[in-house]
């Protein structure tokens, strides 16, 4: 019951410090609050294992930081997530400008999850159902004011020069283990 009641006040957004004052706090569903804890959890088990990926959503992320943190696929439609267009009709003009605010918020939870470094990535092209449709990078990129001092990296030439690198060391290897064994 004590667990029960433990969940129902952070759900709730009352929290009670050590202190045993009560603060408020952002309300969560129960799900946000077992997937903030399961992190939390995996995070405090893997503390001193400096080889972890770890993945998150934006909510879960949030307190939490990291030597390096990758947005991926952050494209409209995702992020600002796109409502159908039945789903809009619904919703007034203010409710829409609230909603694109809140996601705004995420991504700037996101940028600030990074210790060290921070990449950014987004896709021309995307799955929606079977098809194949054209994606834009987000508009808040564009909001984050990069300037020219901004590294910028080619995947596929970063990835070529990696290959290069291991087919070097693979001959290498291959020399010195043919001059072994003669």
């Amino acid at each position: 019951m004590e667990f029960c009641d433990w969940m129902a006040q952070r759900c709730g957004g009352e929290i009670e410090d050590t202190a045993g004052a009560t603060m408020a706090s952002e309300q969560k569903n129960l799900l946000e609050v077992a997937q903030t804890i399961a992190l939390l959890s995996t995070l405090n088990e893997r503390e001193n294992d400096q080889n972890v990926v770890t993945l998150s959503t934006l909510h879960a992320a949030k307190g939490l930081e990291w030597p390096h943190v990758m947005l991926v696929g952050v494209t409209e439609g995702m992020l600002p997530f796109r409502m159908d267009d039945e789903a809009a009709s619904e919703h007034t003009n203010e409710s829409l400008v609230t909603r694109l605010e809140e996601e705004r918020r995420l991504m700037y939870v996101g940028i600030t999850r990074a210790k060290n470094t921070l990449s950014v990535s987004w896709t021309k092209r995307r799955k929606k159902g079977r098809d194949m449709v054209v994606a834009q990078p987000s508009r808040f990129i564009a909001e984050m004011a990069l300037d020219k001092t901004t590294v910028q990296e080619d995947p596929r030439e970063k990835l070529r020069a990696l290959r290069a690198e291991f087919a070097l060391r693979a001959s290498a290897a291959a020399e010195a283990a043919a001059l072994a064994n003669k």
